[in-house]
């Protein structure tokens, strides 16, 4: 069955996501990353705006989903790709669009240092 969602990110692999976000109950809002514990993990970690603590230590309420699917839910994750494990980071929606803010600093995260799928670098052909 074909996929439903573009390859923004070649080989993007898996992430550990809430079920809320999955079925828009939630807007993904904090992202982590960790060590991977298989090949295809990235080790990112996605939750939602709505999530409780609660709700997060219930097994049952993540999943394993692409990253390139997480990225047609929330564009913003294409450009944290490849930040390194232990990137601790909250998607925020303002007036002006969105930012993505470092959680260990406080301080937003500067476009100059997000990722740029190959596809999409200065140079390269369609």
């Amino acid at each position: 069955m074909p996929r439903s969602y573009p390859e923004f990110i070649p080989g993007a692999g898996a992430s550990l996501v809430t079920k809320s976000v999955l079925t828009s109950a939630s807007r993904i809002r904090f992202v982590h990353r960790k060590p991977s514990r298989q090949p295809a993990d990235n080790g990112w970690r996605i939750l939602g705006d709505t999530d409780t603590s609660d709700y997060l230590s219930n097994t049952e309420n993540w999943a394993l989903a692409d990253f390139n699917e997480l990225c047609a839910i929330e564009p913003a994750l294409i450009g944290i790709y490849d930040f390194p494990v232990g990137s601790d980071l909250q998607i925020a929606h303002e007036g002006r669009g969105v930012v993505i803010v470092d959680l260990t600093s406080g301080r937003e995260v500067p476009r100059s240092a997000f990722y740029v799928p190959p596809r999409h670098r200065a140079g390269q052909e369609e």
